[in-house]
């Protein structure tokens, strides 16, 4: 049974679903579910991701992870678990940049990633790191780090709207045969109570998504980390930015399909990807009360430029490529901290039993182009995207929008 075909039974036999239980199916129905059919980044999917565009964004989080580990005191294993990995590739990025890395960082690192799939075109498992098929993070007594990205944007949603009637909730009906939108009662008490706690009141005829996944998600992450790190790189704003009326009057949720923003997510039923922006407030608040201690959160473009991007750009210039090459390098370089695109990707650092440590990526320090003073740049591979020459894209490229 299809994705809409599972949708359309519910809706027959129940009568209307949560968009959240809709979305839920539309992504991760077993049979045919977007993320269980298809590989949704580069060519043959329907957006790219900053791993895609070049490796220096593997290289870097490489140095941030490798202070997280001295910070700690060098504990052997230290642990990288990485929710949501995908195809594998951040971690072959991670990995590779990290051999060269000073002090036996690379002995003391274990990559694991985690995913609903089996690794796809980038085998992981060829480093070294191991994977694991879980939806979530089923270990306890964790050392090391939680890394994430693009990851909660996934989450199901629940669309509220306030109406002439108060705050409701968007539904899943039938009109027909035809699938529509429709307003009913909130589904759940912790959909007003999310915007009580945030002081947010929508305004008339505003609709806004709401993300009930993050308090359990984090409370699973802060139960299994014995000592480390949370690092969570996404697309979102604060509550009071992403609720902002005047800026985000019909909320945040797109849908995409080969590149281009469709926004439509009646349709397409399991061949495009639905997702909303994060709410990093409520994020950060979910981890407090799980026993996550907020270390900051600043912006990709940021946290990029404090870690020695500009350094690893200027050791680019010294190696020996082609014109071609070298401007294929720059365009993804500059494509990680783009402003409006990549660059406004907010990275959320958070710790449970590490204190309060001055991460190189949340504040600039000269500390952090010491371990990358004597390493090449990492260049593109085969795995990477090309803006130059349009490699691997069938139409115009597209980023998750922000």
């Amino acid at each position: 049974m299809s994705a809409e075909s599972e949708v359309r039974q519910r809706i027959q036999s129940r009568g209307k679903i949560t968009f959240a239980e809709f979305m839920d199916v539309a992504l991760y129905w077993p049979h045919g579910g977007y993320y269980t059919a298809r590989e949704p980044v580069g060519a043959q999917g329907d957006y790219y991701t900053s791993p895609a565009m070049h490796p220096f964004f593997g290289a870097l989080l490489s140095v941030q992870l490798f202070q997280m580990w001295r910070e700690m005191d060098r504990p052997s294993p230290f642990t990288v678990f990485e929710l949501g990995a995908g195809n594998g590739l951040l971690c072959r990025d991670i990995c590779s940049y990290a051999a060269g890395l000073p002090d036996g960082f690379a002995v003391s690192l274990r990559y694991v990633c985690l995913d609903r799939r089996a690794a796809g075109p980038v085998e992981s498992r060829a480093l070294g790191a191991s994977r694991v098929l879980a939806n979530g993070l089923p270990f306890k007594n964790l050392t090391g780090c939680v890394l994430s990205n693009e990851y909660l944007d996934a989450f199901p949603v629940h669309p509220v709207v306030m109406t002439n009637d108060g705050l409701q909730e968007v539904y899943v009906g039938l009109n027909g045969d035809e699938l529509v939108e429709l307003y009913g009662e909130l589904s759940q008490p912790g959909l007003a109570g999310r915007l009580d706690d945030l002081g947010i009141e929508l305004a008339p005829g505003q609709t806004a998504e709401i993300n009930l996944a993050l308090e359990p998600r984090l409370i699973e992450i802060a139960a299994a980390l014995k000592r480390g790190f949370v690092l969570t790189v996404d697309y979102g704003r604060t509550a009071q930015d992403l609720y902002d009326p005047e800026a985000r009057l019909r909320g945040t949720l797109v849908t995409y399909h080969q590149h281009v923003q469709t926004d439509a997510p009646l349709t397409l039923i399991g061949r495009q990807d639905i997702t909303a922006q994060v709410d990093f407030t409520s994020v950060a608040s979910a981890g407090e009360k799980a026993g996550l201690n907020t270390l900051g959160l600043v912006t990709q473009r940021d946290f990029l430029s404090n870690l020695g991007l500009d350094r690893l750009h200027q050791q680019l210039a010294g190696q020996s490529l082609t014109p071609r090459q070298m401007q294929a390098n720059r365009a993804g370089i500059t494509d990680l901290v783009r402003p409006g695109g990549l660059g406004e990707f907010k990275v959320l650092a958070q710790g449970k039993n590490v204190g309060t440590p001055a991460l190189w990526g949340l504040e600039r320090s000269d500390e952090a182009a010491s371990p990358i003073e004597s390493l090449a740049a990492p260049l593109l591979t085969e795995h990477h995207l090309s803006l130059v020459d349009g490699r691997h894209f069938g139409g115009e490229a597209e980023s998750e929008a922000f």
